[in-house]
């Protein structure tokens, strides 16, 4: 704990309001910045909230100055692959110009530490199915290239500054507050587990299967889901290694082994006791047959044990957030 303040960008979506709530909760002072394009302000729960954008200069400097940040968690994105596709300017504007203009106001305020919620996208189709942080970088749409533009930007500014940082690669999240008091309320979202938690409670007609062809053992793809529970618990890793001194470091963050597409949709229908309407169709571009990741460094680096690796809790609670979602009419 310190009397310095967190600034955590994207405070009120997914994965970072589940780590505001985590920092929160270990006593850490908290000012989540998010303009609601994306997150709600019911699922920020501890600490300041301001309704802005990383891309107001005036702001995030007044911000900075006026709550002694130290340490910056930096979410704020616009994360859909094929929305990314169709309008990447809109990609290199948010994701890549605002984070610079973010840097900027750090270095300019003497911010010490930073954590950046990248993404294995950055290693767009790899030649195996697991990855290691030094696996070649291969982005193989504007979505992956935005983060890895920001890796960049970090990676030459910390060679320039003071400014040491964490780079965090997830794989794919899933799950929800095991209490129930936050999780995915993204209209529309597209992670697997989250859109078989709403075709099991009815909310979508149906869930699609793109490839039964892959060379994987079930001929659907493999994929490393990581409970985002223990994926914010990897950021106040991050912070903790920062303040002791840690060296900048680029750090894989899942649980190093992977489920297929039908392994997740037999969990869903298990816990959930009912089957799902599941349509299968052909392959979708770009989309590998497994992405795993080596996830011993992040273990290493951070002293991070994950707490939530078992599939059927993942399924449990987002079922369980659907039903809330569900009886707050959404």
């Amino acid at each position: 704990m310190t009397s310095k303040s967190v600034l955590v960008t994207g405070g009120a979506g997914y994965i970072g309001s589940h780590t505001v709530r985590q920092l929160g909760e270990a006593g850490e002072r908290v000012v989540t910045l998010d303009n609601l394009s994306k997150g709600f302000r019911e699922s920020v729960l501890f600490g300041d909230f301001v309704e802005g954008d990383t891309a107001d200069k005036a702001l995030v400097s007044q911000l900075l100055r006026d709550h002694a940040v130290d340490t910056v968690i930096h979410f704020a994105a616009h994360t859909i692959v094929p929305e990314s596709v169709s309008d990447p300017l809109m990609y290199y504007r948010n994701n890549t110009c605002a984070t610079r203009n973010l840097l900027e106001c750090c270095v300019e305020a003497g911010v010490k530490h930073f954590v950046f919620s990248s993404t294995a996208a950055v290693y767009g189709t790899p030649a195996s199915q697991q990855c290691w942080e030094d696996t070649p970088t291969q982005p193989i749409n504007p979505y992956g290239m935005s983060k890895l533009m920001t890796e960049y930007m970090l990676r030459d500014l910390g060679a320039a500054s003071d400014l040491r940082y964490v780079i965090l690669r997830y794989f794919n999240v899933a799950g929800s507050d095991p209490e129930g008091r936050i999780g995915q309320s993204t209209p529309g979202a597209t992670l697997l587990m989250k859109v078989a938690a709403e075709q099991a409670l009815g909310k979508r007609e149906a869930l699609y299967i793109f490839g039964t062809d892959y060379p994987t053992p079930d001929g659907t793809g493999v994929r490393d889901y990581i409970h985002v529970e223990d994926l914010a618990d990897a950021h106040l890793k991050a912070i903790d290694y920062l303040r002791g001194g840690g060296e900048s470091q680029i750090l894989n963050c899942g649980y190093g082994h992977g489920y297929s597409v039908r392994e997740v949709i037999d969990t869903v229908q298990r816990v959930h006791g009912a089957p799902l309407n599941v349509i299968e169709q052909a392959r979708r571009a770009g989309d590998p047959p497994a992405l795993i990741a080596g996830a011993q460094k992040v273990r290493e680096v951070l002293g991070w044990e994950p707490r939530f690796d078992d599939l059927d809790e993942i399924a449990r609670s987002s079922l369980n957030w659907e039903r809330k979602l569900a009886e707050r009419g959404r």
